[in-house]
């Protein structure tokens, strides 16, 4: 990332006011260091040549009031820093989670979870150090230097041109540094990645290790992880001091250079002292801004690191959204529509292609045998794969758009810790107590008390009362959200003949209502209950009508 990438002000607009309000704050205290230094040395010269107390008091009142001044425009400085960086950080935190969720399951399935949660957790939280203090003391760089090199100039013109020398060696030995801390900083992420992704892998297998009384042996792993993330840090930290060493020297040298040759010039007579003085006192707070710059670097690199880490996923969304289009498919306006879809799993085509529709007020069965692709359509549907060809629902094919067509229940309930209601209408702010109600009835689940509390992964309930609770929180989203399409997963596979049939009559009434409803099962009753049956075996697709002995080869092949 650069000093101030332009991706930032594209994905943070708070970050435009920041800096504006920085600039103009960042000028009157430039202002008030200039009328410091001249009250300062107006008071030494006047006193050097024997003026009363009396005839100074003008002076000191002036020099009180820039002092206090001054103190309150540091105080609003860092007061805008911190509000503009915790704006920032909110805006590309949502901006980070909406594009994770419009590049989908798919994208994230193919790169480390934790790499992404590290990114929008610790990594933009660093961000405060770079609006806090790297980037006031940039704003500074850019507006105060200039103004001071002009003031000295303009008082001594031998000083201002031994400025403007020696300026630019803080730069070069910044960006010297700089590419240095870069490359170090990098490893210390990765670093920290690492860490991260060992300990939520041994966390998540912690009850497997134990089983088989290996878990002593991930100790040494989780140890030799962290050291290599302590040394890397020290790394960094060590590049940190030794910057901040050269940085200081560089500017140290260059203001010494300028106070020599003032030294010199006032014995020789050839220069008067308040101009002397001035310009002495100036100079400092002419090298102070990048000097800065450099110190505050290194409390800033974690931040640049993830934020250009986060710009990269940004920008993948963008790409994304602008390949997708967001246009409307051309074969059904708010049905379900694959036109010659492939899925495949590391350069292994799985499924497809694959051309089907289920129209609106259709109940579809979709079977065949295990591993044939069925669940793979679903999961390219719901954006868990990714696929060739296109996919359509509810009149949109961008993945944003066909998931708020959808409403879905897979294999695995996915229940949470809560009451039944609050897993019936996962993700509503308050939970319609009546259309739950509704949609566990429909579900053929009516004796489940909605305020019954589940434990975690729906302990509580047994097979068939979970999944009939996540198929009640697909009918739940089909009403609530007004979704044109239904998808189920085996919604019948723990249930008994009785329970089978009257969760079957209920998707017929959804379909009555218009809903496009593709269920994927093996029960014979399910298909049997289908208005059209498409059967994936192979290398076909076969479509029949329910109840119909003669069964038509479909326009997908598989």
């Amino acid at each position: 990332m650069r000093p101030l990438d332009p991706r930032l002000l594209r994905y943070a607009t708070a970050t435009r006011g920041t800096l504006a309000a920085g600039a103009a704050l960042t000028f009157a205290q430039t202002a008030l260091v200039i009328a410091f230094s001249w009250l300062v040395t107006q008071l030494v010269v006047r006193a050097i040549a024997g003026e009363p107390l009396t005839a100074l008091t003008p002076l000191v009142a002036g020099l009180a009031v820039v002092v206090a001044a001054r103190g309150a425009v540091v105080w609003a400085v860092d007061a805008v820093a911190a509000r503009g960086g915790a704006a920032v950080v909110g805006q590309l935190r949502e901006r980070l989670m909406a594009a994770v969720g419009r590049l989908g399951p798919a994208w994230l399935r193919q790169r480390s979870s934790t790499d992404v949660a590290l990114v929008a957790g610790r990594g933009l939280d660093a961000l405060d150090g770079y609006f806090g203090k790297y980037l006031p003391q940039l704003v500074a760089t850019a507006v105060a230097m200039p103004v001071l090199v002009l003031v000295i100039g303009s008082q001594d013109l031998t000083s201002g041109i031994i400025v403007v020398l020696t300026l630019p060696l803080i730069p070069v030995f910044m960006m010297l540094v700089g590419w240095a801390t870069q490359a170090a900083q990098q490893r210390q992420w990765e670093a920290l990645a690492g860490l991260s992704r060992g300990f939520l892998d041994v966390v998540g297998g912690l009850s497997t290790l134990k089983l088989f009384g290996r878990q002593h042996r991930q100790e040494a792993r989780i140890r030799a992880i962290s050291d290599d993330y302590r040394v890397r840090t020290m790394k960094v930290l060590r590049m940190s001091f030794l910057s901040g060493f050269v940085l200081e020297l560089a500017a140290s040298l260059s203001v010494a250079l300028v106070a020599v040759t003032i030294g010199l010039r006032l014995v020789g007579g050839s220069l008067d002292l308040s101009v002397g003085l001035f310009v002495l006192l100036l100079a400092p707070e002419a090298f102070l801004p990048l000097r800065n710059v450099g110190a505050s670097y290194h409390a800033a690199a974690e931040g640049i690191e993830a934020a250009g880490r986060a710009f990269a996923v940004l920008e993948a969304a963008d790409a994304a959204a602008s390949d997708a289009g967001g246009r409307p498919v051309s074969v059904a306006a708010t049905g379900l529509v694959f036109e010659r879809v492939s899925v495949a799993y590391d350069d292994r085509v799985a499924v497809g292609p694959f051309s089907a529709e289920v129209r609106p007020g259709e109940v579809v069965t979709l079977t065949g045998p295990s591993g044939a692709g069925k669940s793979s359509l679903l999961a390219a549907v719901l954006g868990f794969a990714s696929y060739a060809g296109r996919i359509g629902a509810g009149g949109r094919e961008d993945p944003a758009g066909r998931l708020d067509a959808v409403a879905w229940a897979g294999q695995r309930p996915g229940l949470i810790a809560g009451s039944i209601a609050q897993n019936v209408a996962l993700g509503a702010a308050e939970p319609d107590i009546a259309l739950v109600r509704r949609s566990l009835c429909d579900a053929a689940a009516p004796e489940l008390d909605h305020e019954l509390v589940l434990g975690p992964a729906g302990a509580g309930l047994s097979g068939g009362q979970a999944q009939r609770v996540a198929v009640a929180r697909a009918l739940y989203r089909l009403r609530a959200g007004g979704c044109p399409v239904l998808l189920l997963d085996e919604p019948t596979s723990a249930l008994d003949a009785e329970a089978e049939a009257r969760l079957l009559a209920s998707l017929r009434r959804v379909a009555e209502k218009g809903a496009a409803v593709l269920v994927v099962s093996h029960r014979e009753a399910v298909a049997a209950a289908a208005d059209r049956v498409m059967r994936v075996s192979g290398a076909e697709v076969i479509a029949s009508p329910a109840g119909s002995n003669v069964e038509r080869k479909d326009v997908a092949h598989v």
